[in-house]
């Protein structure tokens, strides 16, 4: 939809991108993840091959899809707004970790067995990401310390410093280890980083065989672009 319901090629980025964050899900059984067409970048362009020919106003002939496929374009035919919002939500769920820590509602099932994409998922969601906003006051009260500028720990970006008084006070807080890898457990504020949005996304970004990195990492990876 982002695309003008037009297809995307094999090559393009974004189908690549796509088809590592897929390949990234642990839910996967090992048997699939052998095939090397399995959520490839040949097999995400195929789709939206689907999605854009069988698009309502598409003039040309249309691929053969499932119901699912069909009920999609639907969904972002009729609720655009509310399905971009999950679509992202769903990116980011799934390269933090913090997708897998929601457990599957009964009234989230429908009759055949396909979990449904609904406001309920991004309530909840929501819910997880701000379990302890106290924690979050904290950590940024200690970067804070001594009239310290709040400046991201990667690259030092300093939202104040950029959009004045608009920006004052404000960084995005991550936890250096996902939650599901750490699974329940006490956060401490050494467990938590102050980033901006920029570096803050790129720890959660996947790509094949690695679905986060931490802080430190990001730092690396910047060092190597030098």
């Amino acid at each position: 939809m982002e695309n003008g319901w037009r297809e995307l090629r094999t090559g393009d980025r974004e189908v690549q991108e796509l088809s590592e964050l897929l390949r990234s899900l642990p839910i996967h059984p090992p048997e699939a993840m052998a095939l090397p067409e399995f959520r490839s970048p040949d097999s995400v362009s195929h789709k939206t091959t689907d999605f854009a020919t069988n698009y309502g106003p598409y003039q040309g002939g249309r691929t053969r899809c499932g119901e699912p496929t069909l009920r999609m374009i639907k969904a972002f035919t009729d609720r655009k707004s509310e399905m971009l919002q999950a679509a992202e939500a769903i990116r980011e769920g799934i390269g933090s970790g913090e997708l897998y820590l929601l457990p599957r509602q009964p009234d989230e099932v429908d009759d055949d067995g396909t979990t449904a994409i609904e406001g309920r998922l991004l309530v909840r969601r929501a819910l997880v990401r701000e379990r302890n906003p106290k924690l979050r006051r904290r950590k940024i009260q200690q970067a804070s310390r001594g009239g310290r500028p709040l400046t991201c720990e990667v690259c030092d970006f300093d939202f104040a410093w950029t959009y004045g008084s608009l920006g004052e006070g404000y960084i995005e807080v991550h936890h250096v280890t996902p939650l599901h890898i750490t699974d329940s457990r006490e956060t401490s504020l050494d467990g938590l980083a102050c980033l901006c949005a920029n570096c803050h996304r790129m720890c959660h970004k996947s790509r094949r065989g690695e679905s986060w990195r931490t802080p430190d990492d990001l730092r690396k990876e910047m060092r190597k672009s030098d």
